[in-house]
């Protein structure tokens, strides 16, 4: 159960910070569909700042001194180093969306054609292969947080809950839950928020009552991508095993899914991450869950074809949007470029 717990927020973590990454730009009026894109960037930033640490010797620094806690501080700074180039690469969405008025929908979609190019394009020339690696050792070795390192030893015994959140996990757990907590705060019980939400509701209203819509607009789209790169960084780490090929598995239109499915409202977002981060570490790991221990209800022992444990998680993304789609209540200026002129 524990194992199950804690796989589950491995995948859940990054689809519900990358959900409100979604959030945040459609909120200010802007679509996001380039959230996969964007993911992609920040998950190869994140590794190649990891891979210029390695080089540099930080990572045997902290090794030597038996710091274990401080490799931590060293995933960090790559997951704010990805934030900022998501955050960058996301201006490219803002400048067409907000100076061009050019089609949201396909300005998305090409970004997310651009992403993965530009990106095989750099670890082809950097790593004369395919996929972008740690210059040494892997993500469980130098960032996995184990019940040691708080103090337990190592024959002690947690309880379920403990052993989900305190052995073998990761840092970007704790740290995506609390901004998430916190950006939801911004959005929804600050001023900050109120302006951004107005602006992807009524833009003329909102410009009548002095708010910049078209600074609020980028800051929305900036913040969007900032989140989508943190996501992206979340992945390589912790999926992907830091490394980086162009590729998500998807992530990105989970998370639109997730946001979909959560009304754009940060509790049900979190809520439909979590389900749907069930379903993917069902995907993931079907061969060594095993529901009481005793290999009778081992899901690899049950007859089922590994291939429908697979596709589940986009099965079952087809069926919840297909019965909560009709319901959702998007912004209503989402997607309709801004011209002051209108009233």
């Amino acid at each position: 159960m524990a194992f199950l717990i804690r796989q589950t927020l491995i995948y859940a973590v990054p689809l519900m910070i990358v959900a409100l990454a979604g959030v945040f730009a459609e909120r200010s009026g802007i679509i996001n569909l380039a959230l996969e894109g964007m993911m992609i960037f920040g998950a190869f930033i994140g590794v190649v700042c990891m891979n210029v640490m390695m080089s540099l010797g930080w990572f045997d620094a902290v090794k030597a001194s038996g710091n274990l806690w401080g490799a931590q501080w060293y995933l960090l700074l790559a997951m704010l180093v990805s934030a900022l180039a998501g955050s960058i690469f996301s201006l490219l969405l803002a400048f067409a969306a907000i100076n061009l008025k050019a089609d949201q929908t396909i300005g998305g979609t090409a970004l997310n054609m651009l992403a993965p190019a530009i990106v095989l394009f750099l670890v082809r020339i950097t790593a004369k292969q395919n996929n972008l690696l740690l210059a040494s050792g892997d993500s469980a070795t130098w960032f996995m947080i184990k019940k040691s390192m708080w103090g337990f030893d190592k024959s002690y015994k947690l309880s379920v809950l403990g052993d989900a959140f305190l052995n073998k996990v990761y840092l970007t757990t704790y740290f995506c839950i609390f901004l998430f907590i916190v950006l939801s705060i911004i959005l929804y019980k600050t001023k900050f928020g109120l302006r951004l939400r107005s602006c992807g509701e009524n833009p003329q209203a909102s410009a009548s009552l002095g708010i910049n819509v078209i600074r609020m607009r980028y800051a929305g789209v900036m913040i969007s991508g900032a989140l989508a790169g943190l996501g992206g960084c979340v992945f390589a780490v912790t999926t992907a095993n830091c490394s980086a090929n162009g590729d998500v598995a998807g992530f990105g239109f989970l998370a639109l899914a997730v946001m979909i499915f959560g009304n754009w409202k940060p509790l049900p977002i979190a809520l439909g991450a979590l389900l749907f981060g069930l379903f993917k570490c069902i995907a993931a790991s079907y061969a060594t869950l095993d529901i009481n221990g005793d290999g009778v209800f081992a899901l690899a022992n049950l007859g089922i074809s590994s291939h429908l444990y697979r596709i589940l998680p986009y099965l079952v993304t087809l069926i919840v949007l297909a019965f909560t789609s009709k319901a959702s209540r998007a912004p209503k200026a989402e997607g309709i470029p801004y011209d002051p002129s209108r009233r």
